[in-house]
């Protein structure tokens, strides 16, 4: 048997060798490097399998996870301690009016007052009530004459009171008249001027002054009733009355005339005659 199989084991041997030969043959004549240098990297056959290695140690821990869907809803819990009273909220609206309630029980009796003195009452109410009204003219007096001490002008022959209380028109004509003067009438330019100044150095934009056309529409007259004359300071495209409502007149700041409704309420002028007020 030996010396039967030798031949065949003899010739594979020999080719093995040879086929080794020729390949490192090879790895020496690539770029004229060593065979290490060409060879390391080239495996020829793949060498047995080695040993398990030791385990390793435990790595870090990975990134979450994306988080899953919403499990079912859990079963209810028990009722949690009762928490501290909260702020007190805002007043909420009045409401109705209740029911009128029962009638109370009587009290008891007062004590006994003192005796009253008989006098004539109706004769002291009498006197009582004229001196009421003698207080209030007196008042009325005084704020009045409060006032004009504390502003006034003159020309050569007038005073001039500028009224700070907002009356209409016929209002400020009783005023005027009722304290021996009338609303102010500028007839000429000096008196215009005046009063002009007036109402601008008072910080005001506009006053009553008399003058009006309630008698007849369209002819302006001053209060006691004379006609405008020559004079007038119209502020342009003045009087302009479409409505026919327009009957009594204001002075503007400017100095110019402007027609307006009578009802309005606007601080007005008064005017007084020197020789009337020196007379008194």
């Amino acid at each position: 048997m030996t010396g039967v199989c030798a031949p065949p084991q003899r010739s594979q041997l020999i080719l093995s060798l040879l086929f080794l030969f020729q390949i490192r043959s090879l790895c020496f004549e690539a770029d004229g490097r060593a065979a290490s240098d060409v060879c390391s990297s080239h495996t020829i056959l793949p060498g047995p399998k080695g040993e398990g290695g030791q385990k390793g140690e435990e790595g870090e821990g990975g990134r979450p996870g994306k988080v899953g869907p919403m499990g079912p809803k859990g079963t209810k819990g028990d009722l949690g301690d009762r928490g501290n009273q909260g702020i007190i909220g805002k007043i909420g609206p009045i409401g109705g009016k209740g029911d009128k309630g029962q009638k109370g029980s009587p009290g008891g009796t007062g004590g006994k007052g003192k005796a009253g003195t008989v006098c004539d009452c109706g004769r002291y109410r009498k006197v009582v009530g004229q001196l009421d009204i003698s207080v209030a003219r007196l008042k009325t007096s005084m704020k009045f004459v409060k006032n004009v001490i504390a502003g006034i002008r003159e020309t050569e022959d007038k005073f001039y009171y500028l009224v700070r209380e907002e009356k209409n028109y016929r209002e400020s004509v009783t005023h005027c008249r009722i304290r021996g003067g009338a609303l102010a009438m500028p007839k000429d330019e000096g008196a215009n001027t005046l009063i002009a100044d007036y109402v601008a150095q008072s910080g005001l934009f506009r006053v009553f002054i008399g003058i009006n056309d309630l008698e007849q529409e369209g002819r302006y007259v001053f209060t006691d009733d004379t006609p405008l004359g020559d004079y007038s300071r119209w502020r342009e495209g003045e009087p302009d009355d479409p409505s026919g409502r327009e009957d009594c007149v204001e002075m503007l700041s400017s100095g110019h005339w402007n027609d307006t409704e009578c009802h309005r309420t606007m601080y007005f002028v008064c005017e007084f005659a020197k020789r009337r007020v020196e007379a008194r």
